[in-house]
C-alpha cells in the first residue's frame, strides 16, 4: 500500500478508448492493490464508456456513470489498427483519425462535470506532422490546442518525436516520457549473461535526432557513445519522406561488443534492417534494439529473415500500443510492460503530487545494474 499526505485531486476515474483494454486491466488491477481509489474499498475504477457507431460510420460517445467532480485519466492508442468497425456493411479497420475523433467524443460525453481530464496518449496523434516545411497543414499542434480548449487539463505522451510541439498549449500540463528504465531492467532481466561496460558494450543512435536520448542511455550505463548519418536524397519523396541513400558510421570500433540500438519506433523498418546489417559487418557481437513503438508497417517477413541470418538478437518494444498476435510469436520480440509504470503516475498526479521523481529514472537503474552485476 502507498502512503500519501495530500488528499485527492476528486475521486478517481480511469477510462479505456478502444483497444487500450489489456492496458487498462492491469492499471485497475494495479491501482486497487494500492488501495488508490474511491474510498480504498478496491473495486474498480474504471469508468465504462463506449463509441457506438450508425451503419453510416458516424458515431456517438457515451458514459455510462456520473463523472462529477472525478479526477479523470483516459487512456487512448491512437494507432491501434486492430480495432474496426461496420461501415455500409463493410468492415473497416480503424486509423488514427477515427481513434481521435472518438477521443473527442468521450471527452464531450464528460459535459464539462468532470473535475480535471488527463489524457495518456503513448504515440502522439500525429506526432510527425509536428512542424511546417511551405504549404501544408501542422496537424500535431492543432490537435494539442483542440484538445485544450475541450478541457484537457493535462496531456502524457511517450518519447515523442518531437517534444517541442507542447509549445503550441502553453499553458497547459504536457509531459513527454521516454522509457529507458523499463527497457533496460526488461534487458537485463531477458539477457542475464551482459557485461555492460566500454569493453563490451556500446550504444548506438540510428541518426542525429535520436542523439538526445541515447546520450542519457551512455551517460547512465557509462558506454561509449556511437552515431549514424543518414544520407537522404532530397530531390525526391517517397511515402512522404525523402528515401534514404546510405548510413555513415560515426563512432569507436565494434568488433566484439554488444550493440544497443535506440530509436522511436518501427514503421517499415528498412531503415532499422540496414542499420543492424551494418553494424553487424563491423564485428558486432550481438545487436539488441530498444524501440518505444513497434509499428511494423509492411509485416515481420523482413525482420524474420534478417533475425534468421543474424542480423539482430532481440527486439524490445512496449505495450503503449498494439502489438499483433503475430508479433507476439516472435523469438525476436520482447514486451516491456509499462502498466506499472502509468498506474503509479496516475496515483501520484491523484493526489495532486509531484511526479519528477518518476521522470528521472537515473537511480533506479543503477540499482537494477547493481543487482544485476551481483547475481552474475
Amino acid at each position: 500500500m502507498m502512503e500519501y499526505e495530500s488528499t485527492q485531486v476528486g475521486p478517481l476515474g480511469i477510462i479505456g478508448m478502444r483497444g487500450c483494454e489489456e492496458l487498462i486491466e492491469s492499471c485497475d488491477a494495479y491501482l486497487r492493490q494500492w488501495d488508490i481509489g474511491n474510498g480504498g474499498d478496491g473495486h474498480s475504477i474504471q469508468v465504462k464508456a463506449t463509441c457506438p457507431r450508425f451503419t453510416t460510420g458516424e458515431a456517438k460517445g457515451l458514459i455510462e456513470q456520473s463523472v462529477r467532480g472525478y479526477d479523470l485519466y483516459i487512456i487512448c492508442d491512437v494507432f491501434n489498427y486492430g480495432i474496426t468497425y461496420k461501415m455500409y456493411n463493410m468492415t473497416v479497420p480503424m486509423s488514427p483519425d477515427d481513434h481521435y475523433q472518438d477521443l473527442k467524443r468521450i471527452i464531450m460525453a464528460t459535459n464539462g462535470k468532470a473535475r480535471r481530464i488527463t489524457v495518456f496518449m503513448p504515440m502522439l496523434y500525429e506526432g510527425r506532422q509536428h512542424r511546417r516545411f511551405g504549404r501544408e497543414s501542422l496537424d500535431c499542434a492543432v490537435a494539442l490546442q483542440e484538445l485544450a480548449s475541450m478541457g484537457v487539463d493535462n496531456l502524457i505522451t511517450f518519447d515523442a518525436h518531437d517534444a517541442r510541439v507542447q509549445n503550441a498549449i502553453p499553458l497547459k500540463g504536457f509531459e513527454n516520457i521516454v522509457p529507458t528504465y523499463q527497457m533496460i531492467k526488461t534487458l537485463v532481466t531477458t539477457v542475464p549473461d551482459l557485461v555492460i561496460d566500454p569493453a563490451h558494450m556500446m550504444i548506438i543512435s540510428p541518426d542525429e535526432g535520436a542523439m538526445s536520448r541515447c546520450i542519457f542511455y551512455s551517460s547512465v550505463l557509462g558506454l561509449d557513445l556511437g552515431m549514424f548519418y543518414k544520407r537522404r536524397d532530397y530531390t525526391k519523396v517517397v511515402n512522404g519522406r525523402n528515401p534514404i541513400l546510405s548510413h555513415e558510421y560515426l563512432g569507436a570500433d565494434l568488433t566484439g561488443k554488444d550493440v544497443i540500438i535506440v530509436e522511436d519506433m518501427i514503421a517499415s523498418g528498412e531503415s532499422m534492417l540496414s542499420l543492424t546489417d551494418q553494424i553487424k559487418q563491423r564485428g558486432a557481437r550481438r545487436v539488441f534494439v530498444f524501440v518505444t513503438f513497434g509499428l511494423f508497417c509492411e509485416g515481420l517477413e523482413l525482420f524474420d529473415k534478417a533475425y534468421e541470418n543474424g542480423v539482430f538478437e532481440m527486439i524490445f518494444t512496449t505495450n503503449l500500443i498494439y502489438r499483433s498476435p503475430e508479433l507476439k510469436l516472435r523469438k525476436w520480440y520482447h514486451q516491456v510492460d509499462m502498466a506499472k509504470y502509468i498506474s503509479y503516475i496516475i496515483s501520484t498526479l491523484n493526489y495532486d503530487r509531484s511526479i519528477s521523481d518518476l521522470l528521472a529514472p537515473a537511480q533506479r537503474i543503477k540499482k537494477v545494474l547493481a543487482r544485476a552485476r551481483r547475481e552474475t
